[in-house]
């Protein structure tokens, strides 16, 4: 597959040489930035930008979320393929640059979670975002915040508990530091493209989002423009 120059995730190939136009956009945006640190959330909230101009296919994830005003973050940003692409571009300008700030990340998160108050967390695999999604309520309270829990957790993974690593750790781990309340969680170990079709199609047909607040929480930051 490397002298065919193609890679695999799991069970997916793809096409280096596309991966390497990723790599390119994510330079020339971050070359049209002010140098200076950025969150995951702003920096994404630019590519979202840049979709919105420029996507040969429109509605994709980063754009919608963009255009609806809903933060996402990727504190692990650099571990990607547009990782490579942030490289380049430190390379190109070594004293006149952008880089991704993972602890304004956590900052961030932690002030989405005081201004939301009552949270819930789906998390779809683990690692990284799992832990940072969690401690935003011992964050909180190290900023003298006294926040509750994360309220509801569902977690899907194929990660079996064992030596109770972050992509295996129960909620119940969770409850012990104060991040989770274990009166409504649940561990369910299940391939993600099985399950969670199912649980969107339940929640969509359900309705009740048709009621609920539109929280808008990039909006907070009042970065955009």
């Amino acid at each position: 597959m490397r002298k065919l120059y193609i890679d695999r995730i799991y069970d997916t190939f793809i096409d280096e040489e596309q991966l390497q136009v990723c790599d390119r956009t994510i330079k020339k945006i971050a070359d049209a930035l002010p140098p200076r640190s950025y969150s995951s959330r702003e920096f994404i909230g630019e590519l979202g930008k840049y979709l919105q101009r420029h996507a040969k296919k429109k509605a994709s994830l980063v754009q919608t979320a963009y255009e609806h005003d809903v933060p996402i973050f990727c504190p692990a940003f650099s571990d990607s393929s547009a990782g490579f692409g942030l490289v380049l571009h430190q390379h190109k300008r070594p004293k006149n640059h952008i880089s991704i700030d993972s602890v304004k990340d956590f900052r961030e998160l932690t002030l989405i979670k005081i201004k939301a108050g009552t949270s819930g967390l789906l998390i779809i695999g683990g690692g990284v975002p799992k832990n940072f999604a969690q401690d935003t309520v011992v964050c909180a309270e190290i900023l003298g915040k006294k926040v509750p829990m994360h309220k509801y957790a569902i977690q899907i993974t194929v990660a079996d508990v064992r030596d109770g690593a972050c992509s295996s750790s129960t909620f119940k781990e969770a409850n012990s530091w104060g991040k989770v309340n274990s009166s409504c969680e649940q561990m369910v170990y299940a391939e993600a493209t099985t399950v969670l079709p199912l649980m969107a199609s339940y929640a969509y047909h359900k309705g009740s989002w048709k009621k609920r607040k539109i929280w808008q929480l990039a909006g907070i930051f009042n970065d955009r423009k």
